[in-house]
């Protein structure tokens, strides 16, 4: 029997309209039994999000002040929200035991998943269906990765006909304290109980109609993928393309099981879908960027006779616990990439830490760079790929500054300033979306 599992994003669940529509979606194929919401998104652009205040209820309990004001909107939100969709769920009861946990050190994670799990307990009520709380079978190892034996837990959890409710976002540790996913972590929740319930089909529903092959905000006119495999999603998200989060592939992967990018305000676009292997189709699949990267030039003559130079460079960013995303190399050349969110404050102890253990002939730094992908498993079909993209670069102004291809052509990578990332997306996009 086919058996789906659809997660619903918070831009989906904002109010009791969205939800009454969710509602429909799921009565409308019965093959949709695994449902997996977030917290209720925002309604207006100024509204604070439910995880938000979640927090903010948490830090001024362990202050000692009063947190009256988060906990009324957040009262008021599912008050409403349960009136209006004429369901008797009460949130008195889950507000008075989240005030007990709000002053304890382990509290930042259990607060922030209270959105989804009070989410969760209203749309299992509205649906008739059964609660199923992550925090007794999505576990998490000491190192905070995943534990497997979350798949066989939760399979047994969701065992049966009906249709059952998993609040996406958290789970719980060995110590049995609960534990969240990095944000946007409910689409991983939703790949975990898609692979634990052998689900045909992972739906993840947001206010998207799938991907574009550019973000629209660059290239309003960019064309919807239709058809894209894990591995150039993964690309993609990783620099930017943030519909699905980038870690959400990973359950799914193994078994094969496709992910479909649906929209909750057009049911019936395809969206966008996510397999295994594509035996056609355009040759790229997509142009993604991300700001915020600097860059380690390192020269020295005969690096390349130099044994364990490689392992010595990256051995300092190891000790700075700096995780390094991309690394050019010529014969007497080595790069660095790394992003500034990592590099804060160690700039220079690293680069000493360099000149002392590498000796180089020059040492420069290159900062404000923001890297563009042009992904796409057919690209190493076509002759000419390369030399298309730099030319367009060329022609749009747009100086690279660093260039990096793997040998699959799944991947090029360049590197520009910062100023040029939506020049240079926008250049390449239009150099490829007619090219087949």
């Amino acid at each position: 029997m086919e058996r789906i599992t659809c997660k619903f994003g918070g831009s989906s669940l904002a109010d009791s309209s969205c939800i009454r529509q969710v509602i429909d979606i799921i009565r409308a194929n019965p093959a949709r039994k695994y449902i997996v919401p977030s917290a209720p998104g925002k309604r207006t652009a100024e509204e604070k999000k439910i995880t938000d205040l979640l927090y903010a209820w948490h830090n001024m309990a362990r202050q000692g002040l009063d947190p009256t004001e988060p906990k009324s909107i957040i009262e008021e939100r599912f008050s409403t929200l349960a009136r209006e969709l004429g369901v008797s769920f009460n949130v008195q009861p889950c507000l008075e035991e989240i005030a007990e946990h709000a002053s304890r050190d382990e509290a930042p994670d259990y607060m922030a998943s209270r959105g989804e799990y009070l989410n969760g307990k209203l749309i299992a009520e509205a649906l008739g269906a059964v609660f199923v709380d992550p925090a007794e079978c999505i576990l998490f190892k000491e190192n905070g990765q995943l534990d497997p034996r979350s798949y066989d837990l939760l399979g047994e959890k969701l065992q049966g006909d009906g249709l059952f409710v998993v609040p996406g976002f958290y789970g719980a540790t060995p110590k049995g304290e609960i534990k969240t996913f990095s944000r946007g972590g409910s689409d991983i929740s939703g790949s975990i109980v898609a692979r634990a319930t052998r689900s045909s089909l992972y739906e993840n529903w947001t206010d998207v109609s799938g991907f574009r092959m550019a973000d629209p905000r660059i290239v309003p006119d960019a064309k919807r993928i239709e058809e894209i495999t894990y591995r150039e999603l993964r690309e993609l998200s990783y620099m930017g393309a943030t519909v699905l989060h980038d870690e959400a592939i990973f359950p799914v992967r193994e078994p094969g099981i496709p992910i479909q990018i649906l929209n909750t305000k057009k049911p019936d676009s395809p969206g966008t879908l996510i397999v295994a292997r594509r035996d056609s189709g355009h040759p790229v699949c997509g142009i993604a960027g991300r700001r915020g990267f600097t860059m380690f030039n390192i020269e020295k003559t005969l690096m390349n006779k130099e044994h364990g130079f490689g392992r010595k460079l990256l051995s300092i960013f190891e000790e700075h616990r700096v995780s390094w995303e991309h690394m050019p190399t010529g014969i007497d050349t080595i790069s660095i990439i790394a992003s500034d969110d990592e590099l804060k404050g160690k700039v220079q102890t690293i680069l000493e830490s360099i000149e002392r253990l590498l000796d180089p002939d020059d040492l420069t730094v290159t900062s404000g760079l923001a890297i563009v992908a042009t992904v796409g498993k057919g690209m190493n079909r076509l002759v000419g790929v390369a030399a298309r993209l730099t030319g367009a670069l060329a022609e749009a102004g747009v100086n690279i500054r660093v260039i990096n291809q793997g040998s699959s052509e799944m991947n090029i990578l360049i590197g520009v300033e910062e100023q040029d990332l939506e020049k240079a997306v926008s250049a390449i996009y239009h150099a490829f979306d007619s090219w087949q």
